[in-house]
């Protein structure tokens, strides 16, 4: 027959009672109980809870787990409380730093008395952020006692997964279990009949906390990284139940995209209010655990160091490789073409459209000079997946961080130090061009103010090479320089630690921004542009079908040349994940033969360009390359008495010229 459901003990709460309150009323023993859950509740949202409100909790808990009048449950709820604080989020505060600390003092205390107090052999209380372990044992029938915390579903605390072996020789982790921290207390063996007496009892006690958050260090930065603190304490009435030997092992919790880097074994030292390495070393990691020895008993932990797992950028695909070569090729014919034209020929003295040379041949340097930097710099050389792990090495030094970076060699940061000038130079020096030819075509002039040209050698140059500066200047640090680029391949940064997109990046206020405004301006410029070559006269008697192509082709060359095909980037970023691909495609597409582009539209497709080519290729069909040839004559004798044969080669003008002589 199952039992009838049942309830628990009716209790009634002060519902406007507040921590301040329930400080000035814990002088009374029988409502201690009732103040314990009223403060459990009130932290039951510590998210929600200031530094004052933290201090007051833990001298309430403090107070209560140290009162004489306090019973079972009004421990437990006490240790409620102190878990909940764990999940605080509070700034530094020195007062509720001390509160805190001081009440780690307690909670050691309990947990070597708590068996004592109740009259048992053990006793624990399990929270999700907190366990409190208490045990009495016979000095002569233990030679260690393991503590081990095993892995649950949850990362919290579980009853069921804490064990307490108070008789083990060596640290055992049972078979298909996976201990998250463990503490292994060995002490001295019995030498003979004057070991430890029989009658001597041990009382030990463990606390383990689910993370630091009651230990304030200066010396350690803890960013993502879950730091346990395993407490160890021993009372005993014979000096020789001191522990020979505490050995511990913690495993790291895993950050997703790192991993372990190096680590250190130490302990809280209360008079320095910080972690010391004094009588700690470490072990090794080959499985991934964080082993640590010490002599002595304490809190300790275990602390640890990663680093990011990057996935660095493969080698370029076939169709960038092909396309930037391709541009490549012909920006380098449209370079040698344009000043051979217009510096050494026949248009060469004319200052009308100096300006116009000068952008353009600018335009095609900086466009030339980033393609060659892209495909030879842009995948990082110096990579940190190259560098040695450091979790081998012995020394146990306290970590200054949890988080490694590793100090910046130089070449990464200058390849996109200079990706970012050219690029932007690119663009500056487009803008600088279509406002150049609005100015003429608008105005009707054939030139421009002399003071055009320093001006726009400023402008082109000058303002890529401030952005270039400032950004340098603002985010790049040699010990972080991810702060300024990317680690998997060398461009400007643009995601945060969760690998998402971040405004506050370099990537988009030193380059997005300013970009998207310049192509901005040159699609204003180049529609000023085309409203001004596309008018009709209705004069003209022109083949209308020629004119329109004609001026289309002026307008697809503009755009091509004012690098308008960027702005499929744009669409790249804001896209969705159906159409991202496509606009991907046309991107890469567009952006990588844009090199190649400018040379049809703007070389391939001049008369002169073309009549140079065909002068070309007529001089070379014309060279004769003179030719020789040489006849030869054959004959073979055949050697009747031996079979032999042999064969003689003889020149044919050899034999012209004896048959000469004869006649």
């Amino acid at each position: 027959m199952s039992e009838s459901p049942g309830f628990n003990t009716l209790q009634i709460f002060q519902c406007n009672l507040t921590l301040s309150d329930i400080q000035q009323n814990l002088t009374s023993p029988a409502d201690l109980e009732m103040l314990a859950t009223s403060t459990q509740i009130l932290t039951s949202n510590p998210e929600e809870l200031t530094a004052e409100n933290v201090t007051a909790a833990a001298e309430i808990a403090n107070t209560l787990l140290l009162s004489a009048n306090a019973t079972e449950s009004v421990r437990v709820a006490a240790v409620a409380t102190v878990s909940q604080l764990l999940n605080t989020t509070v700034s530094d505060d020195t007062e509720e730093n001390n509160t805190t600390l001081g009440l780690t003092v307690t909670l050691d205390q309990l947990s070597v008395n708590l068996s004592l107090s109740l009259n048992a052999s053990q006793s624990q209380v399990v929270q999700p952020n907190l366990v409190v372990q208490s045990a009495q044992i016979s000095a002569a029938q233990t030679q260690g006692v393991q503590f081990t915390s095993l892995r649950g579903t949850s990362g919290s605390f579980v009853a069921d997964r804490i064990q307490l072996n108070t008789n083990a020789t060596q640290v055992v982790v049972e078979s298909g279990f996976i201990a998250d921290a463990l503490i292994y207390v060995r002490f001295p063996q019995a030498e003979g009949t004057k070991g430890r007496q029989t009658d001597s009892n041990i009382s030990l006690g463990f606390v383990l906390y689910q993370n630091d958050r009651f230990f304030r260090s200066k010396l350690y930065t803890r960013r993502r990284a879950t730091i346990r603190v395993l407490s160890a304490s021993v009372r005993g009435r014979e000096p020789n139940v001191v522990p020979q030997h505490v050995e511990m092992i913690f495993r790291p919790r895993n950050i997703s995209g790192t991993s372990l880097y190096d680590f250190s074994c130490v302990f809280w030292n209360y008079s320095q209010k910080d972690w010391s390495t004094s009588g700690c070393s470490k072990g090794n990691t080959s499985d991934g655990l964080m082993r640590c020895f010490c002599n002595h008993t304490t809190n300790f932990a275990a602390l640890w160091s990663y680093r990011e797992n990057y996935e660095y950028a493969e080698a370029l695909g076939v169709i960038s490789i092909v396309g930037l070569s391709l541009s490549i090729l012909g920006l380098v014919v449209t370079i040698i073409y344009h000043i051979k034209e217009n510096f050494f020929g026949k248009s060469h003295g004319q200052p009308s459209n100096l300006n116009s040379k000068l952008a353009l041949l600018c335009i095609y340097l900086s466009l030339l000079a980033f393609i060659i930097t892209f495909l030879s710099g842009v995948q990082n050389s110096s990579r940190q997946i190259d560098t040695e792990v450091q979790i081998h090495n012995r020394t146990n030094d306290i970590l200054n961080s949890d988080e490694r970076i590793e100090p910046d060699r130089g070449s990464c940061t200058a390849v996109a130090a200079l990706l970012h000038f050219l690029l932007m130079a690119t663009f500056m020096w487009n803008s600088v061009y279509s406002t150049q030819l609005v100015l003429l075509v608008r105005s009707m002039r054939r030139s421009l103010p002399t003071h055009w040209t320093p001006l726009s050698v400023t402008l082109g140059w000058g303002v890529p090479a401030c952005f270039m500066v400032i950004t340098l200047g603002v985010s790049y640090r040699v010990d972080n320089p991810l702060g300024y680029r990317q680690e998997e391949f060398c461009w400007l940064a643009a995601l945060d630690k969760n690998k998402q997109f971040n405004f506050g990046k370099p990537m988009f206020w030193a380059f997005l921004l300013p970009i998207g405004l310049i192509l901005i301006y040159n699609i204003v410029l180049l529609v000023l542009t085309s409203m001004t070559t596309c008018k009709v006269e209705p004069r003209l008697t022109s083949n209308k079908k020629s004119s329109l192509s004609k001026k289309f082709l002026i307008s697809l060359s503009l755009a091509v040349l004012l690098g308008l095909s960027w702005t499929l980037g744009y669409f790249v970023l804001l896209s969705s994940e159906k159409t991202h691909q496509i606009f991907s495609i046309l991107f890469y597409i567009c952006t990588t033969t844009q090199g190649l582009q400018i040379f049809l539209l703007f070389t391939a497709r001049t008369r002169a360009f073309r009549a140079s080519i065909s002068r070309s290729m007529r001089y070379i069909s014309s060279v004769n390359i003179p030719l020789t040839n040489t006849k030869y004559n054959l004959w073979k004798k055949w050697n009747t008495w031996n079979m032999s044969q042999s064969e003689t080669y003889r020149d044919l003008s050899d034999i012209e010229m004896t048959t000469s002589k004869t006649l």
